[in-house]
């Protein structure tokens, strides 16, 4: 396997108080956050690569940058190295975080998917939310990589017509809203995959019964996600744009499978957008991990359910990306 990624000695900086970080505390913390997250010390945590992925860093040039994506494809075995990488299906990964986050945290899964469906899967290291790079910017990022590998499908080694979409958290609404984009690009996927999902950045993100339940426990958190909508909606800004929830029309999307963890503030948010997507009439799948907190899919050193949710989505992508 091929990984240009990881220290030994990382340590994850504590947590601090979202509710008066400055500008320069968020760039230290998520700086010093994000190494442990690629670091091998946090695999622990995160899980381990599969080995039947290889994976690397690669830059794509958008329109005004140039952005990083995290690259997996099933590692060529013998003489079939040019199979292992023509043809695949693609999956459009999107990690979560919002303000901090890395491609690197959702190894676990992502080479998994490489290696086993097998896929190339892309996933987008994003502009992560700051004061100065509101949420719409992480939004095209979603969009830019999607459109820009489908248009160079051939030099990816990429089938276009056997394309999805897969979010966890942030990383979900903007994996949702490229569906949506994709829609009104004339663009068909063939799924969208959203974990945990944030869909409602409005000033009704916070009136749901699984916020005021799980606002601080398992985990605190209530002071990010309102972190969260202040650097993604500037003043100004209609949020409803950033908002899947509210889009106007969800009818003709890709199918759509849903995973919710129960112990989540965020659950509330998925099952609505679920509803929302099922009375469109896009084909939709629910499916909640009864006791399972935010993040669960990352994490399966320490939540025993992201193997179960992991193998639900590796089935759903496959029959959705079959030949």
């Amino acid at each position: 396997m091929s990984e240009t990624t990881g220290t030994t000695t990382a340590t994850r900086p504590p947590e601090p108080d979202f509710s008066v970080m400055t500008p320069e505390e968020l760039r230290a913390y998520r700086d010093a956050e994000n190494r442990f997250r690629a670091s091998r010390a946090a695999r622990s945590i995160l899980g381990e690569p599969d080995p039947g992925a290889a994976i690397d860093w690669q830059r794509i040039a958008l329109p005004g940058r140039d952005l990083p994506v995290r690259v997996y494809r099933p590692a060529p075995t013998g003489d079939d190295e040019a199979a292992a990488r023509t043809g695949l299906p693609l999956v459009i990964h999107v990690h979560g975080g919002g303000f901090v986050g890395t491609a690197a945290q959702c190894d676990w899964t992502n080479s998994r998917l490489a290696a086993r469906l097998p896929a190339l899967v892309v996933s987008v290291e994003h502009r992560l939310l700051a004061p100065d790079s509101p949420l719409a910017n992480a939004v095209d990022d979603g969009w830019d990589v999607l459109d820009h590998v489908l248009r160079h499908a051939a030099q990816w080694g990429a089938d276009p017509a056997r394309a999805a979409v897969f979010g966890e958290s942030c990383g979900a609404l903007i994996s949702a809203l490229t569906a949506v984009r994709a829609r009104e690009a004339g663009l068909e996927l063939q799924a969208q995959v959203l974990v945990n999902p944030a869909v409602d950045v409005t000033e009704a993100m916070f009136d749901y019964a699984s916020m005021a339940e799980y606002a601080y426990s398992p985990t605190r958190a209530l002071p990010q996600l309102r972190l969260v909508q202040r650097l993604a909606v500037p003043p100004g800004t209609d949020a409803r744009v950033l908002s899947p929830l509210y889009a106007d029309d969800l009818s003709g999307l890709a199918p759509a499978l849903v995973v919710v963890p129960t112990r989540d503030a965020l659950a509330d948010h998925g099952r609505r957008y679920a509803e929302r997507l099922r009375a469109a009439g896009t084909p939709v799948r629910l499916s909640e991990y009864p006791g399972a907190q935010h993040a669960f899919l990352a994490i399966p050193g320490v939540e025993p359910q992201a193997e179960a949710a992991r193998a639900e989505i590796f089935q759903f992508l496959r029959a959705a990306l079959a030949k």
